[in-house]
């Protein structure tokens, strides 16, 4: 409920704030005012984030019971050379990837990938309300009892990852003005974004002594939105950070290897990301 909160208080706060900077921007007079439309851009880049409670509905043959208000957090890979810019590990860390497109002076269209990672926390207590009857030792009816979520019982994780595939609408209004700035060679963006996708997690679960199973698998849809700041260099380079909050529904989770072994669950999330960029025309 609280993370929720904090999504609502980001968006509107970052709506009135690009509101009235786009307001402002648009009495400003910039000399080296950027001539965007037609320019690509790709960037790459890293993330952190965090994610509300969760209830989380584990269905199959001879159990269904849920498990209510699951908490989870990410889990960053240690910076460093290794793997953070070796060509051939740079997609184990919490990355994000993009490619875009002005079709207006202030506006992109892009599609990327947030690959977060989602880890339950072990050995927290939770209430659990179904069946099991699976022949082990959680054999029982459960009505709102407590349950500590040990590895015998359940490992749960989007490690590989959370991988939000998203196509997202973006504006971008120059406000160097706010910073005294006239220069053909920096560029202050306020950024501002809407987005939706698809859930391709690759979900590393192990459940009531079963196989382990961990494979990529579409599970489910998301929202989100974004503020941001963009500072481009020499009007092709840039380096971004932008907070985004959403909301992911996955219906269809595997857990197991058999395609009867499923999971759902829904949850808000924020998203913090530095990336580095460039734009460039191709004609």
């Amino acid at each position: 409920m609280l993370l929720r909160k904090r999504v609502l208080k980001i968006v509107v706060v970052g709506f009135f704030m690009s509101l009235s900077m786009t307001q402002g921007s648009a009495q400003q007079n910039n000399q080296y005012q950027q001539n965007n439309k037609g320019k690509f851009y790709v960037y790459w880049g890293w993330n952190r984030g965090a994610y509300s409670n969760s209830d989380i509905r584990f269905k199959g043959e001879n159990y269904d019971f849920t498990l209510s208000d699951v908490s989870a957090n990410d889990r960053p890979t240690p910076f460093g050379l290794n793997p953070y810019f070796r060509i051939d590990r740079i997609t184990i860390p919490q990355t994000n990837y993009r490619i875009g497109y002005f079709f207006k002076e202030n506006y992109t269209v892009s599609i990327g990938v947030d690959h977060m990672k989602y880890v339950m926390n072990a050995e927290q207590n939770v209430k659990i309300n179904g069946t099991i009857n699976t022949g082990s030792a959680y054999d029982k009816v459960y009505t709102n009892e407590n349950i500590t979520l040990v590895e015998n019982f359940l490992t749960f994780e989007h490690t590989d990852g959370l991988n939000y595939i998203n196509v997202e609408v973006k504006r971008f209004d120059d406000f160097s003005y706010v910073f005294g700035l006239n220069s053909k060679n920096l560029q202050i963006n306020l950024t501002e974004g809407l987005g939706a996708g698809i859930l391709f997690p690759k979900s590393n679960t192990k459940l009531l002594n079963k196989e382990r199973y961990d494979e990529f698998h579409v599970a489910g849809w998301g929202v989100s939105a974004s503020v941001g700041l963009n500072i481009t260099f020499f009007k092709h380079f840039f380096i971004q950070s932008d907070v985004k909050a959403g909301y992911i529904n996955m219906s269809d989770i595997r857990t197991t290897k058999s395609a009867k072994d499923t999971a759902s669950q829904s949850f808000s999330f924020i998203e913090n990301t530095i990336v580095f960029g460039g734009r460039f025309r191709l004609f």
